[in-house]
């Protein structure tokens, strides 16, 4: 245990509450260029929700916090090395004149000064404090941007496993149609050929539904196991809820015409089909958390044989 004293504990603190301040106005403009890029962005509109969540996370393990550890600033330096490096990265590819998205180039600045935050946190805050904090330092990581790359790989895998998704569900419906890869063609309307688009991978819902369940696994379970299923449940759950849209969307064009297809449903009935997802998701951590106590009103039963 660190031995540091009480006026020590106080000057770093005073030091690390310095130091963000700088970081923050020497990252002024790019944070305002991160600010004003999602608040445009139909896609990064929750990333404002992330540093509050992140604050009320950290503010729920203050009775827990050790004060008394070590800072461990081998890891501080590190941290603030690759900080650095990212952000001199972002310089070498703006002067040589690498075409950057503005995702590509905020993702960049973003992480260079998440990472920089960080190796201040190390510089100034003890081991135990970091440890009792990991998770909601850990979740900032998501206000960075997906990188270019990135993106268009998630959004692919979710307009090609959707597909088929909705096919599966057509079929079972009897509804006669015809797909080639990310066409379909419905009876009736075989010269005028429906296309799964890129907006219909629903990014963004599936976005905010992995941070719900990072956020609900943190809170509500204490099982790794446990946890990293309520976290990988959404990858099936928003293939299953994208397919249901498009076959909603596609059995009403059957039934009331390709008009269908500017309707309100499916412009922007992007939220129902959201929180119709919600439903199976939240019986999931219900059946979670309930094994969970189980589990741990079993355990002090055994230790008394």
């Amino acid at each position: 245990m660190w031995s540091g004293t009480l006026t020590e504990r106080i000057r770093q603190s005073k030091g690390f509450a310095l130091a963000a301040a700088a970081l923050v106005l020497c990252f002024a403009l790019p944070l305002y260029h991160w600010a004003r890029f999602a608040a445009l962005s139909d896609l990064y509109s929750h990333v404002f929700l992330i540093p509050p969540i992140s604050l009320y996370l950290a503010w729920l393990q203050r009775q827990r916090l050790e004060l008394n550890s070590k800072p461990p600033r081998s890891w501080g330096v590190f941290l603030l090395v690759a900080g650095f490096g990212v952000l001199v990265g972002y310089w070498v590819a703006v002067g040589s004149m690498v075409p950057l998205t503005e995702e590509d180039s905020l993702a960049l600045t973003t992480l260079s000064f998440l990472l920089l935050f960080y190796g201040l946190c190390c510089l100034f805050w003890g081991k135990e404090t970091l440890r009792r904090t990991a998770f909601p330092l850990g979740f900032l990581i998501f206000a960075v941007p997906l990188p270019t790359f990135v993106h268009n790989g998630i959004e692919s895998f979710f307009q090609y496993t959707s597909a088929p998704t909705a096919d599966a569900m057509l079929t079972l419906a009897g509804t006669a149609f015809s797909r080639e890869g990310l066409r379909f063609r419905l009876q009736g309307m075989m010269d005028f050929p429906i296309d799964v688009a890129p907006e219909c991978s629903g990014l963004h819902a599936s976005l905010v539904m992995f941070l719900t369940s990072l956020i609900a696994s943190h809170l509500f379970l204490r099982t790794r196991w446990k946890q990293a299923v309520l976290v990988l449940a959404v990858v099936p759950l928003a293939i299953l809820r994208n397919g249901f849209r498009i076959f909603i969307i596609l059995q009403l064009c059957v039934h009331f015409g390709t008009g269908m297809l500017n309707s309100w449903i499916h412009r922007q009935g992007g939220p129902l089909f959201f929180a119709l997802s919600l439903v199976p998701f939240f019986l999931l951590l219900a059946v979670l958390r309930k094994s969970d106590r189980v589990v741990k009103e079993m355990k002090p039963k055994h230790s008394g044989v």
